[in-house]
């Protein structure tokens, strides 16, 4: 049987012949004119050892089956006249191993198969190949004319290299085994499979043919031109046929070999193999399975299901054929992808019966390509570009579905206008026709037109009796006309002249009638509009002339609609076009500060660690440069830098220890490290040696920078804040705007916030969104029913006890608050229990929530709560001090509401034994609430682009409004609760000092304590009296109001005795006034005095910022507050420069966000180091 010969894969042709020629081979690929055949080889030393070198041959080749080799050869020849199909051995049918080589041949064959017009060329010569295949393997091809030997050298080199066949290394047969499902490799490549013998031969009489006629035409080669194109063809011809032999070879050996290794491993009882042993990525093996030994040797079909890298990477199941091999082989191709280092696979029947390995799997190891760690990296740029990808089509599909939003926003939009156009429309028509019943054609004695018979468009004379009315005296006659019930105003404007032709006191006007006029109206003047004085307005019913010959009324009022209706669409575009370009402005603003306040955080600990670059991205190199001066390793001689990544939870664990080297500037040492793609957070702690010994942790803390680009985002977290207060539906003081505040700062990056407040019957639910019944539960003797709602954007859970406590009309001030709010504290446990949450952060809030603390780590710790961690607030110590210290001992980290005053109060009995997990933390204020570029409290929006331009707007406005003095004078104002903790005192002796040095006061607030307000009362009496062009004093509390403050005055004074934290002087800046405090609290620490504070504001990244003073007394506040009123007076392009320095300052919560977060996750690391 003739059959093309097939092979496949990649078995070194130099291991086949080096133990026969050491000759080398190279191959020419092409067809031949008088048969197909499957290889065709050169030997390059040929020449040197065999005389026929330079002759052509004809080769043969036959396979008929298994034992052809057995036969008697016998000589087959072709007829020189026809075109023979080619010749090849057969493999077993349905073979992968077939498969595969005839796949290798095709692909070779399509790509580099000559042109029929070459092949019809090549016809001119016939060559011929004798091959034995029991001794050696030499064959050189040689064009009809005779070539030079050199050439001939230098050609088959060329076409050696430029041949597309690789060269294959060696195939080295060895042992292979199964232990545990792991397969042992020994080979180095994949190579084709042929499962059958074959020999080719060629008869003497066809060789001894082609030498005579190679004789012959060496004895003729003078008369015999060989074109190029011809020798270019029989090239190509060559080449096809050299690598058709090559493949016929290494299939050949390679079906040996497998056929070897399968009736070893079939003796010694294994269970399978692959070929090639070593596997490598990206190419073909051949599984082999002996079914014989497996669970599944009862079963027709075997398939295998598997995929790569520990099951990760590229699923794929095969259905296995039977083999011819001795024992019950089976075998499939599976391809290795390039990114594999291991195969995982199992054996199946296709539906329920599996062999696994006895459930351990069976794998093969990949070698020479990825390892694990180098695949996990890989995976995350795949993901990367998934996400990359997500992302594009999310934004797209969000992209989309606004313009949908657009337009159906536009078409109601539309809509509405046209329905009040033609509301518009009707309203003008009726009254238009009220003017009509009253319009006449003249008024004897007193107007009339000329013509009579006008219409739309024409000139006519209006003439006008002067004596007639009340201008009969005057010099000169104005009219002031319009039309159509003066649908235009007064469009027409004309002086009258007096009439030559007519008797009286005539005088007439040229008017061009409007062409959609049905009706004139007008009225008659001694001058002209906002200079006349005198009218004859026809006793206030104006005068009004019919139109005779004006246009059709139903197509007046159509096109009427039509105007009326794109007006209005124009204004409407004109306001959502400033409507859309002040939202992005303002999220332009909002996103300058937050990356100004991210650069902040990150350099607020430069004088200890910081890193180059500044933003650390995922998958670049990071240096980190550390000053162990100014920490706990000073004096140390070695510094080693301890790393991890994603909170010390990376998947590759931490970094082996690094020794730090010196930096090149002073007593700075650094480290070197690479970021991985999937790091969100970076982690990394000090000390003196590599085993350990003093650490420096930033107090427990760590220190932590947060990676950008990474392809993992921080996993959520969910914080529950537990309070009685919350700004703006129940609120008292500071604490609600904290809980508000702070839940959206959190919120915003991207963790999930509830909050459990009670549910008093003085609730303002009006600001709660989507309201409603959640759920009830019995506990404590009564029923607790639960409503939510959306508070700011906020979950919030409202807790209403049946026994009426929550029911007395007020938050504070009953006589049982320390009885009520326990039973609400415990109720929110009770709550959080029931319904199944488990927050990882429970948030109280002074005295009022305290109990949440002991409660929870009493009780619910260890019922179903013992993920969360308990974070306590202070916000005042001065309320509740013994609830305190009891939540300071059971929390597990405290804050309170800033630096300062966390060291003020860190002697008190309460605080004292905890100061290792005790942090001050300053409060922020709500941009969007306190925001002069949308604040609609004040007359002109404003940012510290026109902070100048803003602020004298807002000062008139607030002088207009007070009855003040409008006069540019210093505007001291003063916003707060006047009790004695606000210094009370010092705020009299400034108002007296303020009017003493010429400038204005402003007060806004009220006193609890009835006396303080009487005595403020009486004050402001006084000043009303003997200042009242200055200084204004309103004893209540404005919400208006106090916005038109900050913005309007220049000062905002807050001079407390104490303050843990200070809302005031944020706001004041927020607006750009500039704040005059005294040293204590929260204050010191946002409030940098521009003559002694410029270090300490550049330690945290600021500029100085206002005005301070230490005293309590008279002297202190004049000290301050004369520098203040002095530069406002002599610096005034300074002071106003300092305002937009201060605007520009981000005192919202976007940074105590950050540091709360931090102290979350210290929180929660607690519990890592308890497990």
């Amino acid at each position: 049987m003739d059959v093309a010969l097939q092979a496949q894969g990649s078995v070194s042709y130099r291991a086949v012949f080096q133990e026969r020629s050491g000759l080398k081979l190279n191959p020419f690929l092409g067809s031949f004119q008088h048969g197909r055949l499957s290889h065709f080889v050169q030997f390059s030393s040929w020449p040197k050892v065999h005389p026929a070198s330079g002759i052509s041959y004809r080769v043969i080749a036959n396979a008929a089956g298994r034992d052809y080799w057995r036969r008697k050869p016998r000589k087959m020849s072709t007829p020189r006249t026809s075109r023979p199909k080619g010749f090849g051995p057969k493999l077993p049918a349905g073979t992968s191993t077939q498969k595969r080589v005839q796949r290798n041949i095709e692909d070779k064959k399509d790509s580099e198969t000559p042109e029929s017009s070459e092949l019809a060329e090549a016809n001119k010569t016939v060559l011929e190949m004798n091959v034995d295949s029991e001794k050696q393997w030499a064959v050189e091809v040689s064009p009809p004319e005779k070539l030079e030997e050199g050439k001939t050298d230098e050609t088959s080199g060329e076409i050696e290299k430029s041949s597309s066949v690789r060269e294959v290394p060696a195939v080295r047969p060895s042992k292979q085994g199964v232990e545990n499902g792991r397969i042992g490799t020994v080979s180095e490549n994949d190579t084709g499979l042929l499962h059958k013998k074959e020999d080719i031969e060629v008869g003497n009489e066809n060789v001894a043919d082609v030498t005579s006629r190679g004789r012959d035409k060496k004895a003729t080669k003078s008369n015999y031109t060989l074109t190029n194109k011809s020798v270019e063809t029989e090239i190509r011809l060559v080449e096809e046929a050299s690598l058709k032999l090559k493949l016929e070879i290494q299939a050949r050996l390679c079906r040996e070999e497998i056929e070897k290794l399968a009736e070893e491993r079939f003796s010694r009882g294994d269970k399978l193999f692959v070929y090639p042993q070593v596997v490598k990525p990206d190419i073909d093996i051949e599984v082999f399975f002996n079914r014989s030994l497996s669970t599944l040797e009862n079963e027709q079909d075997v398939l295998i299901m598997g995929a790569f890298n520990d099951w990760r990477w590229k699923s794929f199941t095969r259905r296995l054929n039977k083999t011819d091999f001795k024992g019950d082989w089976w075998s499939c191709l599976v391809h290795v992808p390039k990114e594999a280092y291991k195969m995982d696979f199992v054996f199946f029947n296709g539906q329920s019966v599996y062999d696994n390995n006895d459930m351990k799997d069976f794998c093969v190891p990949v070698e020479g390509g990825m390892d694990a760690f180098a695949f996990e990296d890989f995976l995350l740029e795949e993901k990367r570009r998934e996400l990359e990808k997500l992302a594009k089509e999310q934004a797209e599909r969000e992209r989309e579905a606004e313009e949908q939003r657009r337009v159906e926003a536009e078409k109601a939009a539309r809509e509405a206008d046209r329905e009040q156009a033609r509301k518009h429309t009707q309203e003008r028509r009726k009254m238009l026709q009220e003017v009509m019943k009253k319009a006449v054609r003249t008024v004897e004695n007193v107007w009339h037109i000329e013509p009579s018979n006008f219409g739309g468009d024409d000139l006519v004379n209006l003439y006008y009796n002067k004596i007639s009315g009340p201008l009969a005296e005057s010099q000169g006659i104005w009219i002031h006309g319009g039309y159509n019930n003066w649908k235009d105003g007064p469009s027409i404007v004309s002086r009258l002249v007096r009439s030559e032709k007519m008797g009286g006191d005539w005088w007439y006007a040229k008017v061009v009638v409007p062409y959609r006029a049905f009706v004139l109206d007008w009225v008659f003047a001694d001058g002209p509009p906002e200079k006349a004085i005198v009218y004859d307005n026809n006793r206030r019913q104006d005068f009004h002339a019919i139109v005779p010959k004006s246009i059709s009324e139903e197509l007046y009022w159509v096109e009427e609609e039509h105007q009326i209706y794109k007006k209005l669409q124009e204004e409407r575009r004109l306001r959502e076009e400033e409507k859309r370009a002040k939202a992005q402005k303002t999220a332009r603003l909002k996103a300058e500060t937050k990356e100004r306040t991210l650069k902040r955080f990150l350099l607020s600990q430069k004088h200890i660690v910081y890193t180059d670059p500044l933003d650390v991205h995922a998958g670049s190199l990071v240096t980190v440069f550390y000053n162990p001066a100014n920490t706990v390793l000073n004096g140390k001689p070695e510094v080693w830098f301890r790393c991890s990544f994603n909170r010390w939870t990376h998947r590759k664990g931490p970094l082996p220890p690094q020794k730090m080297l010196p930096a090149d500037n002073g007593s700075l040492v650094k480290s070197t490290v690479k970021v991985p793609l999937d790091a969100y957070m970076m982690d990394f702690v000090f000390s003196e040696r590599e085993d350990g010994g003093i650490f420096d942790n930033k107090c427990g803390m760590d220190y932590h920078i947060p990676v950008f680009g990474g392809i993992v985002k921080e996993p959520p977290m969910h914080i529950v804040h537990i309070s009685v207060e919350m700004a703006p539906i129940a609120k008292v003081g500071g604490l609600g705007d904290v809980v508000t505040s702070l839940s959206r700062a959190v919120q915003e990056l991207n963790h999930h916030v509830d909050i459990i407040l009670p549910k008093y019957d003085c609730l303002n639910l009006s600001n709660v969104k989507d309201f409603g019944f959640n759920r009830s539960f019995a506990w404590g003797g009564t029923e607790i029913k639960v409503w939510h709602g959306k508070v700011e954007g906020l979950s919030v859970y409202f807790l209403e006890a049946q026994n009426g406590f929550f029911w007395r009309g007020c938050i504070y001030g009953c006589n049982n608050d320390i009885e009520r709010f326990g039973f609400f504290c415990h109720a929110a446990l009770e709550f959080l229990l029931q319904s199944g949450f488990h927050p990882d952060i429970l948030h109280c809030h002074d005295w009022s929530s305290a109990p949440v603390t002991w409660l929870f780590k009493d009780h619910y710790m260890h019922y179903g709560l013992s993920k969360a961690r308990v974070v306590f607030t202070i916000h005042n110590l001065e309320f509740g001090a013994h609830f305190i210290g009891k939540a300071m001992a059971y929390s597990d980290k405290a804050t309170t509401v800033s630096h300062t005053y966390s060291k003020e109060v860190a002697g008190n009995p309460s605080v004292a034994p905890h100061l290792r997990k005790f942090h001050g933390i300053i409060n922020g204020i709500d941009p969007d609430i306190w925001d002069p570029y949308n604040d609609k409290f004040i007359p002109i929006a404003y940012t510290s682009e026109n902070v100048v331009e803003g602020k004298r707007a807002a000062k008139q406005a607030l002088q207009e409004r007070l009855g003040l003095k409008r006069a540019d004078l210093p505007l001291v104002g003063i916003i707060t609760r006047l009790t004695h903790q606000k210094g009370i005192h010092l705020i009299k002796h400034a108002i007296w000092q303020t009017l003493g040095r010429g400038g204005q006061v402003v007060l806004l607030g009220s006193a609890p304590d009835p006396r303080i307000q009487n005595d403020f009362v009486n004050l402001a009496n006084h000043l009303h009296s003997a200042k009242g062009d200055r200084a204004c004093l309103c004893l209540t509390y404005d919400e208006p109001l106090s916005h038109l403050i900050y913005a309007g005055a220049d000062f905002i004074l807050v001079p407390s005795i104490f303050e843990p934290c200070g809302l005031t002087q944020l706001i004041a800046m927020r607006y750009g006034s500039i704040a005059v405090v005294r040293k204590t609290g929260g204050l010191y620490d946002t409030v940098f005095d521009v003559d002694h504070d410029k270090e300490r504001a550049q330690a945290q990244g600021l500029e100085p910022n206002g005005f301070n003073f230490d005293g309590a007394d008279n002297a202190g506040v004049d000290y301050a507050l004369n520098r203040a009123i002095s530069a406002w007076y002599e610096s005034r392009d300074w002071f106003n420069l300092l305002c937009k320095t201060v605007m520009e300052q981000d005192w919202s919560w976007n940074r105590p966000a950050l540091d709360y977060m931090e102290l979350y996750h210290a929180a929660l690391k607690i519990r890592i180091m308890q497990k």
